[in-house]
């Protein structure tokens, strides 16, 4: 370009340099609908990031000269999801699909077989890939994270910036102010085969299955190498919306993503019934073989926005979506040997050792075998050809035996032990239980290092740095001999043991200081108690508010408990009654481990049972966590949007469309001070 040219002449040419390849971009990476040759497409791109070389103060984060890949990070941030990116429940047949349109049509008070009563489903591929989200401010792209454990990933914006299904500007109008875009990012069939091809060439290893490829691809520190590899990403949902409205149906939901320059699965399909879900899922897993990228089920989800609304959550996961899983692939290896390993509560659990076989993408060398009775079934012996079948795509098992193909000299019978093989303690089997349980209890270290590592997860008392490999050391130099022996660690101690250097002593010792501040349904979850999840945890917490009143409960106090069954309430009992358990508590709480006991809320007081509340804008004298937490000690479900079936929206400074929507739809709004006043009258205030 001549030196004369106008500032405005070379401005114009690179809007429209950047406006052409952006639409080049959305014809090939999201409309699969080429229009140029790469040659053309390149010489444009050349010539834009001559242009933006020549004039910096013309560059721009949405520029389509971004995807080339900058400068190489020196490590991934961390981010805090707003909202959870939850995972799904999983259905294995039609009658687990039968079960969740029952369950749904149930708490919607519909009748079930009535044709009226059917519900919409929106039926989506489920893409073997990584989840990701999106978040797009006024239009442009601004960060990109992994799901990462559902409430924080890891940021990965400038790797995703150099994938060209994603726009890095929305088109069109009308989006969000605050969009948040939740979808997968996967590698196609024949872009993985390419690449593997080249890497074989160049005598590298290559990628075992796209997943991996295309995990492996994200998490490149030099986002160079990432525009290198042929990502692709289909969107499936949305999670954070602020200054804006989205459509009432999930299927217009994407329809809008997909105008607004997303890509979304062409698959996608909206039925009515479940027997129409199911035939949607026989369709596509006839043809799956054929689709050019990997698919492991169809995932089904409530279309009315509305209805997901009133239907809600359980503690991880939507009630309103399910993932149906297709067929594990299934391989013929053979019966090295069988293992016996002993869990947290004490349950033996036979391991097969088996010859390397390749399953569904994955080298597999381990599987279960469940228990005693499930060997006897399959009357599998050592040394015989099975058949293993990667469950649900994640549990390697074995399933059937090749009697025909057993060996002249097969090992025999596989017999279960009569003694714990890692303390030797009896075993025992309960009546009407399949499984052997050591009864070594806290003497057998198979069950200390289990239990530990229960302790210490992440939902639990989340003590960070304190890993399987880090537990195995503690427990085998004989330095924890319980969970409350964690806290007596010393610097030396630790800094002695293999690979633990002194800021690595330090940095546990500091997280261990930090679990010491937790809540009381996190302490009842970490202590292990059998059947008692975080569900369990929560509920006990609300419905007796401190330890001692839990720990004194009797059985038929303990029923009373929303769910809290004849079972759990006997291990509860069998727990408490238990002097070594409780010399355990008592020494965590000497160790100054502690919490804020709650008043407890019997079910008859919870006076917002039935309501859906929503909380927004910026509260004083409670973090949003707390108003949360309060009003569900009241019964309420506490919802993240405003629709037609909220009951009230505690509106703090700082509301915007979810105050806005309120008014427009007359539902009754309160500030903190209304809040506060409800609370203390009804003795939840925290």
């Amino acid at each position: 370009m001549a030196s004369t040219e106008s500032a405005q002449a070379v401005a114009r040419e690179v809007e429209s340099l950047r406006a052409q390849l952006e639409q080049w971009n959305h014809q090939y990476h999201v409309l699969d609908a080429p229009s140029v040759p790469d040659s053309e497409y390149d010489r444009c791109l050349q010539r834009l990031l001559e242009l933006e070389q020549r004039h910096p103060e013309l560059q721009s984060p949405d520029s389509p000269s971004q995807r080339v890949g900058g400068t190489p990070l020196a490590q991934f941030e961390q981010v805090t999801h707003e909202l959870p990116m939850l995972s799904l429940g999983n259905a294995f047949s039609a009658e687990d699909m039968l079960s969740f349109n029952r369950r749904l049509l149930e708490r919607l008070g519909l009748a079930d077989g009535d044709e009226e009563s059917a519900l919409e489903f929106a039926c989506e591929p489920k893409l073997d890939g990584i989840a990701v989200s999106l978040l797009y401010s006024e239009g442009q792209l601004q960060r990109a994270a992994t799901r990462g454990d559902g409430s924080t990933g890891e940021d990965i914006t400038h790797n995703v910036r150099t994938i060209g299904s994603i726009p890095l500007r929305l088109r069109g109008t009308g989006f969000p102010d605050l969009l948040e875009v939740r979808g997968e990012i996967y590698m196609p069939r024949k872009g993985f085969e390419a690449m593997n091809a080249e890497a074989r060439a160049r005598g590298e290893k290559p990628f075992v299955n796209p997943r991996n490829a295309a995990a492996g691809s994200l998490r490149q520190l030099d986002p160079r190498i990432t525009a290198q590899r042929p990502l692709q990403m289909c969107c499936y949902s949305v999670g954070l919306v602020r200054g804006g409205e989205l459509p009432d149906r999930q299927s217009d939901i994407l329809q809008q993503l997909g105008e607004w320059g997303l890509r979304i699965n062409s698959e996608t399909a909206v039925v009515k019934g479940i027997d129409a879900c199911n035939q949607y899922y026989e369709e596509l897993a006839a043809r799956r073989d054929q689709l050019p990228y990997d698919i492991d089920g169809i995932v089904f989800k409530v279309n009315a926005t509305s209805q997901q609304e009133r239907l809600g959550f359980v503690s991880r996961a939507p009630r309103w979506a399910i993932a149906r899983k297709f067929p594990a692939q299934e391989e013929v290896t053979r019966l090295l040997d069988v293992e016996f390993q002993v869990g947290r509560t004490g349950a033996i659990t036979p391991v097969a050792r088996l010859e390397p076989v390749f399953v569904g993408g994955v080298t597999v060398s381990n599987a279960t075998l469940h228990n005693a009775d499930e060997i006897e079934r399959l009357g599998v012996q050592i040394g015989d050809a099975v058949v293993v079948r990667r469950a649900g795509d994640v549990i390697p098992q074995v399933v059937s035996v090749l009697k025909e193909r057993r060996p002249a000299k097969a090992g025999g019978d596989i017999v279960f032990p009569d003694a714990c093989p890692v303390c030797g303690s009896s075993v025992e089997r309960e009546e009407g239980e399949a499984v052997w349980r050591c009864m070594g209890g806290l003497i057998c270290a198979a069950q200390r290092k289990a239990a530990i590592r229960h302790f210490a997860s992440r939902r639990a008392m989340d003590i960070d740095g304190l890993g399987d490999k880090l537990v195995e050391q503690l427990v085998d130099a004989g330095l924890v001999e319980g969970v409350a022996g964690l806290y007596a660690l010393t610097r030396e101690q630790l800094v002695a043991l293999e690979r633990m250097g002194e800021k690595s002593a330090e940095n546990l010792l500091a997280a261990l200081d930090a679990s010491k501040d937790t809540t009381l349904q996190r302490f009842i979850f970490a202590l292990g108690i059998r059947e008692v999840g975080e569900a369990t945890a929560l509920n006990l917490a609300r419905h007796f508010g401190n330890w001692d009143a839990l720990q004194a409960a009797s059985e038929e106090e303990l029923l009373q408990v929303n769910d809290v069954g004849p079972v759990v309430a006997d291990h509860l009992r069998q727990f408490f009654d238990s002097a070594a358990n409780m010399a355990v508590v008592h020494a965590l709480r000497d160790a100054g481990v502690r919490w804020q006991d709650l008043e407890p809320v019997a079910d008859d007081l919870q006076v917002l049972d039935g309501q859906t509340w929503v909380v927004t804008g910026k509260l004083e004298a409670l973090s949003r966590d707390e108003a949360k937490a309060a009003l569900q000690r009241l019964g309420a479900k506490v919802a993240g949007s405003v629709s037609g079936k909220t009951d009230c929206v505690v509106a703090g400074p700082g509301a915007g469309s979810k105050l806005e929507k309120a008014n427009e739809l007359g539902v009754k709004v309160i500030d903190e001070e209304a809040l506060l006043t409800l609370l203390r009258d009804h003795g939840v205030a925290p």
